[in-house]
C-alpha cells in the first residue's frame, strides 16, 4: 500500500493486526494486550503526553474497527475482550450511525480559531480592540495584543481589522474539510457529527491530523460468517481496478481465498444504469426538462435528501451499479449474503436503504485483511468473473465516468446533448447547485455529479494512494476491449 501519511499507517496496521489475532482464534484471548505491545511501556508516543494516554487511544480506535463506538463504552474498566466476544457473537450490526469521533484522540485541535502572531507591532490604532465585540483582547506590557481565549467566540473581526495581517485564522481541519457543516464541537471540546447534515462524503475522515474519525466497520460481521460456512458473494466496485499492484485476477483470487462464494462486478450492474439512464435521460429532455443529474454517487443522494431538496426533481431515478449488481448476485445465489466492496463512506448508507444487500467492506479494510490473513497477491491461483462488462462500464471509477458512458451508449444520439460534471462536492459546487435547483438553469443537460474529485477512485477508503490509483485506473482501462463503441445496442 502506498501510504500518504501516518493516519493511513495507523488505520491499517490496527485493523490487521485484529485480523491476524482473529486467524487464529485469539482475538478474545490477546486483544486486552494488544494496546500495550503497539505501545511499550519505555516507547515514546509521537503528540500524546504519555504512554498511557496512547494506549488509551489505541484501545478506542478498535472499538469503531470492531463495530462499536465510544457510546457503547458503559465503564472504563470492561475489557476489550469483553467488546471482542460481542463482536463475534452478535447476530447482525448494531449501529445506527456510520461513523463516529474518537474522544481520546481528539484532544489536541485547536480551541479557538484565532491567534495574534509576533507580526503584532503594538500599533496606537487599536483596531483589533475597538472592533472586538465581546472585549477579548488584552495588550503585554510591549504593547502587542493578545488574545483572551476563555472570552473569544472565534467572530474573525479582528482578524479583518489588523492592519498587519498579524492575526492568523488557524482552521480545525475537519471542520474545514466538511462541506455542509456537519461537524463541529461538542460542549466538552470534542467533535461531534450531526448525522442529520452529514453527506457521508469521508472528506473528514482523511483530514483529522489525529486519526479521530473512523467509520463503523463491518469487518468481523462478515468474516464471522465466512468462517461459520455461510454463502458470502463480493460484488466489487469498478475501481478495484486501480486498488493493488497485481492483475484483476489475482485481486479476485484473493477474494476467493479469504472465503467468497464468488465475485460479480458492479461494472455488470453500471451497464444496466448506462443504459437505463440513457433512455431516461432522452425521455426527460423529450418531455421539455431543462436538465438532468446522475444518481449514482450516494453522497450527492444525501445532499439532495438533506440540503438541497429542491433539485430532487432534477436527479434520475435510475437505480446505482450496486442496487443492479446486487439483484444480478440475489438471482444467482438467493440464499447468499451479499457483501459491497468499494471506496465509499456514504455507500454504507445505500446499502442500509437496500434490501438486496447485507454488507460492506471498503478497499481500505480489505488491504487490511489480505496483511492479516497473510494473503500473498502474487502467490494465489486467479480467479475470473463470468460476465465481463463493457470499458465505459468499469469507467464508472473516474470523473467523466459516467457522463462518458452515457454519451457511448447513445452514439449519434449524445451529439446533441451538452454533457457536463461536478466532481468534488464542495462549497462552491454546492452553491451551483443550488442555484440550478431554484433557476432551473445550469450549464448543461445532463449533469455528472461526484463526491470525490476525481471520481471514486480518488474516494475516502481506498487502499491505493490517489496519484497511483488513477494512473494504474487508466492502464487498466486500456486493456479493456468491449466497448460501446464496438457494440449494437
Amino acid at each position: 500500500m502506498a501510504f500518504t501519511n501516518n493516519i493511513m499507517i495507523v488505520r491499517h496496521k490496527l485493523l490487521a493486526d485484529l485480523v491476524r489475532l482473529w486467524k487464529t482464534d485469539q482475538l478474545v484471548e490477546k486483544i486486552d494486550r494488544l494496546p500495550i505491545e503497539l505501545s511499550p511501556r519505555k516507547s515514546k508516543p509521537m503528540g500524546r503526553c504519555c504512554v498511557h494516554k496512547e494506549r488509551a487511544v489505541w484501545k478506542y480506535k478498535t472499538f469503531p474497527l470492531m463495530g462499536f463506538d465510544m457510546t457503547d463504552e458503559l465503564d472504563e474498566v470492561t475489557p476489550l475482550s469483553d467488546y471482542a466476544k460481542m463482536a463475534l457473537n452478535r447476530p447482525e450490526p448494531v449501529k445506527e450511525n456510520i461513523m463516529c469521533v474518537i474522544d481520546e484522540a481528539c484532544s489536541s485541535c485547536v480551541q479557538i480559531n484565532y491567534e495574534i502572531s509576533n507580526l503584532c507591532r503594538g500599533c496606537v490604532a487599536r483596531s483589533c480592540y475597538i472592533n472586538c465585540p465581546k472585549d477579548a483582547i488584552r495588550f503585554k506590557k510591549n504593547g502587542q495584543a493578545m488574545i483572551d481565549h476563555d472570552t473569544c467566540i472565534s467572530c474573525g473581526i479582528c482578524h479583518k481589522s489588523c492592519p498587519y495581517h498579524a492575526i492568523v485564522y488557524i482552521p480545525v481541519p475537519c471542520e474545514e474539510a466538511c462541506p455542509v457543516k456537519a461537524i463541529s464541537k461538542d460542549e466538552h471540546g470534542i467533535e461531534h457529527i450531526d448525522e442529520s447534515k452529514c453527506i457521508y462524503c469521508g472528506k473528514c475522515m482523511n483530514a483529522c491530523p489525529f486519526g479521530a474519525i473512523f467509520e463503523i466497520s463491518q469487518t468481523f460481521d462478515v468474516l464471522q460468517r465466512i468462517r461459520k460456512g455461510e454463502k458470502m458473494v463480493a460484488i466489487i466496485a469498478p475501481s478495484i481496478l486501480g486498488q493493488f499492484h497485481t492483475s484483476i485476477d489475482r485481486v479476485y483470487g484473493a477474494f476467493k481465498e479469504i472465503g467468497f462464494t464468488d465475485i460479480i462486478e458492479v461494472a455488470e450492474g453500471a451497464m444496466m444504469t448506462t443504459s437505463n439512464e440513457a433512455h431516461e435521460l432522452l425521455e426527460k429532455l423529450k418531455e421539455g426538462q431543462p436538465f438532468m443529474t446522475t444518481s449514482c454517487c450516494p453522497s450527492y443522494i444525501e445532499l439532495v435528501e438533506k440540503h438541497l431538496p429542491g433539485i430532487k426533481p432534477y436527479v434520475s431515478s435510475t437505480g446505482s451499479p450496486m442496487y443492479y449488481a446486487a439483484r444480478i448476485a440475489k438471482e444467482k445465489y438467493p440464499d447468499a449474503k451479499i457483501v459491497f466492496v468499494g471506496p465509499c463512506v456514504a455507500k454504507r448508507k445505500e446499502v442500509r436503504r437496500d434490501e438486496a444487500v447485507d454488507f460492506i467492506l471498503t478497499f481500505e479494510e480489505i488491504g487490511s485483511i489480505f496483511d492479516g490473513l497473510d494473503i500473498q497477491l502474487e502467490e494465489v491461483q486467479t480467479f475470473s468473473v463470468v460476465q465481463t462488462s463493457v470499458r465505459e462500464a468499469h469507467g464508472f471509477a473516474q470523473a467523466g465516468g459516467v457522463m462518458g458512458a452515457v454519451k457511448a451508449y447513445l452514439k449519434e444520439e449524445a451529439d446533441k446533448i451538452n454533457a457536463i460534471q461536478i466532481s468534488d462536492i464542495n462549497k462552491k459546487h454546492i452553491a451551483v447547485l443550488r442555484a440550478a435547483a431554484k433557476t432551473g438553469k445550469i450549464a448543461g443537460q445532463f449533469v455528472e455529479v461526484m463526491a470525490c474529485e476525481g471520481g471514486c477512485i480518488t474516494g475516502p477508503s481506498t487502499h491505493n494512494d490517489i496519484v497511483s490509483g488513477r494512473r494504474q485506473l487508466a492502464q487498466e482501462l486500456l486493456k479493456r476491449k468491449e466497448s460501446y463503441e464496438t457494440m449494437d445496442r
